[in-house]
């Protein structure tokens, strides 16, 4: 190659060299000429360490998003989605009358059933039917049974506190929890009872199971003054001419008239007692009086059914029972009355 084509080449080379680079220069982006910094993502888009506030802001709304779950859409119709939730709140008011009804009202339920080996310990060997289940509060009912062989009825009390199983019929399923027991044999397979207790059941003494078909009609009643279950050991009674006997006060005097069902399970055989008044002046006119000051006097129901054990059906200023003996008696009972 001559001299002058020599430089020709070299001269050709330059301009071509010149020539891509400049090309390449005009296709890089522009933050690539002043930013030193690596790029990061920023959601979809490229976003660079400079613009600090959106990526903190983004971060932010990630944790409120963790903290309280998706962020919400647009907000749909407030008012309808407002609605569901006061709805079971209306349902509820609308409801409750009926829940009070059928805890304070009369209920019913008529059934057929087939007894089971009792699971009271000390009974192993009896049959039982539970009717109305063990409740905290108290029934007051009518039952009307027919079955197939003769049955007895069964009220339980309670359960008993410590030291409360003190003569009186008792029934447990474990030998810890333990009720007062109301047994009533009236030698029977048909027949009506009015009880109260805690709960309602028939048994019978055999080991072959029997069956009875049954109608009850009850309410089931929350504790007051003059809804209970308790038992009480009784004083000495502080009537005059009563200073030899024992009285357990069931409901107290009162200027209203109590009227309502007694059942009842004690340690021996006891008498019921109704009082009326006080009486006014010359009111005590031959019939039987308790005072206990000779001055405020009351006109006295007294009525011995020489049983442990029963349901009495009552009304009177004032409830309790009673025994001539000198020494303490137990009695377990349920009480509903209303005044």
């Amino acid at each position: 190659m001559t001299k002058v084509n020599h430089i020709k080449f070299a001269t050709l080379f330059a301009i071509t060299v010149l020539l891509t680079t400049s090309i390449a220069l005009q296709s890089i982006p522009a933050y690539a000429t002043h930013n030193t910094t690596p790029s990061r993502i920023c959601g979809d888009k490229i976003c660079d360490a400079n613009n600090g506030d959106d990526a903190e802001a983004e971060r932010e709304q990630m944790r409120q998003q963790v903290k309280s779950g998706p962020p919400p859409e647009e907000p749909e119709a407030p008012v309808e989605e407002e609605a569901p939730e006061a709805a079971p709140e209306m349902e509820e008011e609308m409801a409750a009358p009926e829940m009070e009804e059928k805890m304070h009202g009369w209920q019913t339920a008529t059934g057929t059933i087939t007894s089971m080996v009792d699971p009271g310990v000390g009974h192993e060997t009896h049959q039982l039917a539970i009717i109305l289940p063990p409740t905290s509060n108290v029934y007051k009912g009518i039952l009307s049974y027919s079955a197939s062989e003769p049955i007895q009825l069964v009220a339980l009390h309670g359960p008993l506190a410590e030291g409360e199983d003190a003569g009186q019929a008792i029934w447990t399923p474990d030998g810890t929890t333990k009720f007062a027991l109301t047994f009533i044999d009236p030698e029977t397979a048909m027949g009506s009872w009015m009880f109260t207790g805690n709960a309602l059941a028939v048994h019978t003494m055999n080991t072959e199971s029997f069956t009875a078909s049954y109608s009850v009609s009850y309410m089931e009643n929350e504790m007051s003054d003059t809804v209970m279950t308790g038992t009480i050991t009784s004083m000495v009674d502080p009537g005059v001419g009563h200073e030899t006997h024992q009285l357990a006060i069931i409901l107290p005097p009162s200027d209203k008239t109590y009227g309502g069902l007694l059942t009842y399970s004690a340690s021996e055989p006891i008498q019921l007692v109704a009082l009326h008044g006080p009486l006014a002046e010359g009111e005590d006119a031959g019939q039987a009086i308790w005072t206990p000051d000779g001055t405020t006097k009351f006109a006295l129901t007294f009525v011995d059914n020489e049983a442990a054990a029963g349901t009495w059906k009552f009304a009177g200023n004032a409830l309790a029972v009673h025994t001539m003996n000198t020494e303490p008696f137990t009695v377990s009972y349920s009480v509903v009355a209303g005044q």
